[in-house]
C-alpha cells in the first residue's frame, strides 16, 4: 500500500493515507499488481512453513504465497481489505492486526514480509514485534513495487508534459494550464519505490540485504486510470477534484500519447526488495 515519501507526512496524515484504502478495496485489488514471484523467492528462508503476510491488503501477495509455502496468515488492520482477501485467497488465514502489534504467537513463523507497506509502520516497535513472532533465523522482507518514474513511459509522459507548459507542445488538443500542472504533480507523486529497510540498533536483526527488479506491464488506458486511482493522496481527494484529475489523465494519453480503447503501453515497473534475518 505504498505511496509517495510517507516518511515526509505528519502522522496524522500519515495514518489518514494509510486507512484511504479500504475505501476503495475491491478497485483496489483489481489494479494494484502484487509483488513479482522473484522478489518472494529470493526473501524466503530455505524450508519455510509458516509466513506471515503483514500489511496485506486485499491478498496479492498472500495468494502468491500459498503457492509456495504450506501456510500463510494474512495481518491487515483494515476490515474492508480483509474482506476482498478472505474472497479472493482461499484457505489464508485473515487476522486483524498491524505491526506493532500482531495476535500471533512467539516463534509461530519463518517469514513476515510486508508488500509496500512497511512505510506505514512505527519502525522500532514493529521490528521488535516481528522479532518476537519469527524464530531464530527468521527472515523479515520488506518489497516496494510499482511505477518506476525513472522508466520510459513515465519520464517521456513528463517530457510531453514540460513541452506543453513550454508552449512548444505539438498536440491538436493540448490541455489547459492547470490540467497540466495537476498531472505533473500526479507524476511526481507516483509512488516513490526506491524506499529503505533500516535496522535501528538494539532491535533484533541483522543489517539487511538489498536487491532491486525491473520489469515491464503491458497496460491500457483504463488500466493505467485505475492504477492511478488507488494512490492514498488521489482517494483522499474531493470528488470533483479526483474526477477532473482522472479526466485530465485520460485526456493527455489519447491526445499526447495515443493511448485509447485496446490500446496497450509498456509501463516500467521497479521493485526494491530488502530481507534481514534475525538475530538467533
Amino acid at each position: 500500500m505504498a505511496d509517495t515519501q510517507p516518511g515526509r507526512l505528519s502522522e496524522g496524515e500519515k495514518a489518514k493515507r494509510a486507512s484511504s484504502f479500504g475505501s476503495a478495496a475491491a478497485h483496489y485489488e483489481r489494479y494494484r499488481p502484487g509483488p513479482p514471484l522473484e522478489a518472494v523467492e529470493w526473501i524466503l528462508p530455505e524450508g519455510a512453513g509458516t509466513v506471515i503476510d503483514l500489511g496485506a491488503g486485499t491478498g496479492s501477495l498472500s495468494r502468491l504465497l500459498s503457492g509456495l509455502v504450506p501456510e500463510v496468515i494474512a495481518v491487515e488492520p483494515d476490515a474492508r481489505m480483509r474482506g476482498v482477501l478472505t474472497q479472493t485467497a482461499r484457505g489464508v488465514r485473515a487476522v486483524e492486526g498491524r505491526a506493532e502489534s500482531m495476535p500471533l504467537p512467539d516463534a509461530s513463523a519463518d517469514a513476515v514480509i510486508a508488500s509496500s507497506s512497511w512505510h506505514w509502520v512505527d519502525p522500532v516497535p514493529a521490528l521488535r514485534e516481528v522479532g518476537r513472532i519469527l524464530g531464530p533465523g527468521g527472515v523479515l522482507g520488506a518489497v516496494w513495487s510499482g511505477p518506476d518514474r525513472d522508466a520510459p513511459f513515465i519520464a517521456g509522459a513528463q517530457t510531453l508534459l514540460r513541452a506543453g507548459a513550454s508552449g512548444t507542445s505539438t498536440t491538436e488538443a493540448p490541455l489547459d494550464e492547470q490540467s497540466r500542472a495537476e498531472l505533473m504533480d500526479a507524476i511526481n507523486g507516483t509512488e516513490d519505490t526506491t524506499q529503505e529497510l533500516e535496522i535501528p540498533s538494539g532491535t533484533p536483526f541483522e543489517q539487511p540485504e538489498h536487491t532491486v527488479l525491473t520489469w515491464d506491464v503491458a497496460l491500457n488506458a483504463d488500466e493505467l486510470i485505475g492504477l492511478l486511482g488507488t494512490f492514498s493522496w488521489v482517494l483522499l481527494m474531493q470528488d470533483d477534484a479526483r474526477v477532473r484529475l482522472l479526466d485530465a489523465a485520460r485526456r493527455a494519453l489519447r491526445d499526447m500519447l495515443g493511448v485509447e480503447g485496446d490500446v496497450t503501453v509498456d509501463v516500467g515497473y521497479r521493485a526494491d526488495v530488502w530481507k534481514a534475518r534475525r538475530l538467533s
